[in-house]
């Protein structure tokens, strides 16, 4: 199984260790289109400031984020799943999985980036800011930027069972699964039963209580009519609807009660 995460806005402090060595990273063949991006990033983050908020789309509040970025190079570097915070990865909460579960977050769990493409969770990465919907001067769209190089990367890391993507639209972009990888991906809705609307909030959460349950149960589902039997199984209420011609992915509504 792959889960295909986003990642959080925030970020947590990757404190004094090592800086980041881009070729240790996993998912080795995005290594040149993620030295790209870091390059052209540095730069901007390291000349004009008001320049660089305007296209990372940051207030004056988070100035702080620009000199941040013009210092990767030589910053600390931490796991992804440290350094990143948030709803979901508050719900996932990773460091107190058992070290079974947390075995199987290393291999399953792959966190979607505008800076490094996609990362591993053990991967160790520098507090950062830069989401894919930033359009860099040079490189243009960053969606547009991974594209070419995820759709020669990623088949080969879904290997040949389940792919669930939890993805947000914007991270989405930057690889669609096709052909045979996508009849065997799920993408996930959670919606309020009631309303059967869909509320940012315990959206994320309810998809971090998700992963979390399915590797703390050991559960291995080979395609996504195994996932909703799986996800029932824990306890969730699931809503399926599988493609209607090969080639497409199913969609899962995962109906909540509550809100929180």
């Amino acid at each position: 199984m792959l889960v295909l995460l986003p990642p959080s806005e925030g970020k947590a402090n990757a404190g004094g260790g090592a800086p980041l060595e881009l070729g240790s990273l996993s998912l080795p063949g995005l290594t040149a289109a993620r030295e790209a991006v870091l390059t052209e990033l540095v730069e901007l983050c390291a000349g004009d400031e008001q320049k660089a908020r305007e296209v990372l789309g940051l207030s004056e509040g988070l100035r702080g984020e620009v000199a941040k970025n013009a210092g990767l190079p030589t910053a600390g570097a931490r796991p992804a799943g440290e350094i990143y915070t948030g709803v979901l990865y508050d719900a996932l909460g990773l460091a107190t999985l058992d070290a079974a579960a947390r075995r199987r977050a290393a291999d399953s769990l792959l966190v979607f980036s505008g800076l490094w493409g996609a990362v591993r969770v053990t991967d160790r990465i520098p507090s950062y800011r830069c989401s894919m919907g930033v359009r860099l001067p040079g490189l243009g769209a960053l969606a547009g930027h991974w594209r070419g190089s995820m759709a020669e990367v990623l088949p080969a890391a879904a290997g040949d069972g389940l792919v669930l993507d939890l993805r947000s639209s914007a991270y989405a972009a930057a690889w669609k699964p096709k052909g045979e990888v996508a009849g065997r991906t799920a993408t996930v809705r959670v919606l309020h039963a009631p309303t059967r609307k869909v509320v940012s909030h315990f959206n994320k959460a309810t998809k971090g209580r998700m992963v979390r349950s399915l590797l703390s149960a050991g559960a291995a589902p080979k395609d996504p009519a195994e996932l909703v039997e799986a996800l029932r199984e824990l306890g969730y209420v699931v809503e399926a609807e599988a493609p209607g011609r090969a080639g497409r992915a199913w969609s899962l509504d995962v109906l909540v009660e509550e809100i929180h």
